[in-house]
């Protein structure tokens, strides 16, 4: 297949890139700079530049793909609602360009759900509608597009999408702040979680979705379906040489900064429709293997 990714060179669509190429796909890969472009090329992937504020754009190369993968997303947490609107407006477009083809769109969401109490599963529908809610409402605007011809599959990535070589997500963040904070912690009893998968293992999950999920579906990326947050602050206190401490959760603001809100959720999630619809076992490190091994050193 032909595919078209938006975020092809960042975290996860790089290592998606290289995985949809390995096994014979075709990649034209976003790039939004001359880098990003040469990177993509040198892989033997086509470079398309644009960007998520041009979705006239983004609707022509969906149109001319077999298929699509949209990871991108702008994380600007001082317009976070500007960015839910440049989300609506892009996949909206994408999917337009898609209708009554019956050709796959892969959108990547979140775990972030009202469910607790459990693990959310699959069948859990998103709580976000509309294009003023969180991330524009893009994971119901795309599945409601199964009904328009469209293959539109949600792929659910965990709070950390973890491995060596430049992860620069949430929990790089935390060990920055440790770092600078002295001391490696975690808030209140540490008793909330954080699902994880390992980056080789998402990439490959989204290459199987790719080819085999249905349209409507929702799929997790996720190999551990909670870590306690205690526990990776641990992690990160014993390979930074820090002692890990508690934060009230009053405090968490203060000393985490926007990050705070996050490492307070209990995030957990089921993988078990994954792993039977698609095929799929996570196979690679857990994240507190990846923590000790290095991975998060600043």
């Amino acid at each position: 297949m032909r595919v078209f990714i938006t975020g092809a060179s960042g975290w996860i669509g790089s290592a998606v890139t290289d995985e949809l190429l390995a096994h014979g796909h075709q990649v034209v890969g976003l790039a939004r700079s001359d880098e990003s472009a040469a990177a993509l090329e040198a892989k033997g992937a086509t470079a398309h530049r644009g960007s998520l504020d041009d979705p006239e754009g983004l609707a022509k190369a969906a149109g001319a793909a077999d298929g699509v993968i949209h990871l991108a997303f702008k994380h600007d947490f001082s317009d976070y609602a500007g960015a839910g609107r440049t989300e609506h407006a892009a996949v909206e477009r994408m999917l337009d360009a898609l209708e009554g083809s019956e050709r796959p769109f892969l959108l990547a969401s979140g775990l972030a759900s009202g469910v607790t109490g459990r693990p959310l599963t699959e069948e859990d529908p998103s709580p976000f509608h509309g294009v003023d809610s969180m991330r524009g409402g893009s994971e119901n605007l795309a599945l409601a597009a199964a009904d328009r011809g469209v293959r539109a599959v949600a792929l659910r990535f965990s709070p950390t999408v973890h491995g060596t070589g430049g992860d620069h997500g949430f929990v790089s963040v935390l060990a920055k702040i440790a770092k600078e904070k002295g001391a490696a912690a975690y808030i209140g009893d540490g008793a909330s979680h954080w699902a994880a998968v390992h980056r080789a293992d998402a990439a490959r999950m989204v290459r199987l979705a790719l080819e085999k999920a249905p349209a409507g579906s929702r799929m997790h990326a996720v190999g551990e379906n909670g870590i306690p947050s205690r526990d990776i602050a641990a992690a990160l206190g014993e390979h930074l040489g820090l002692p890990t401490r508690s934060v009230a959760p009053e405090d968490a603001e203060a000393h985490f900064g926007w990050i705070g809100h996050f490492f307070g959720m209990d995030i957990v999630a089921s993988n078990e429709r994954t792993r039977e619809l698609l095929g799929w076992t996570p196979t690679g490190p857990t994240l507190l293997e990846d923590i000790a091994a290095g991975a998060y050193a600043v």
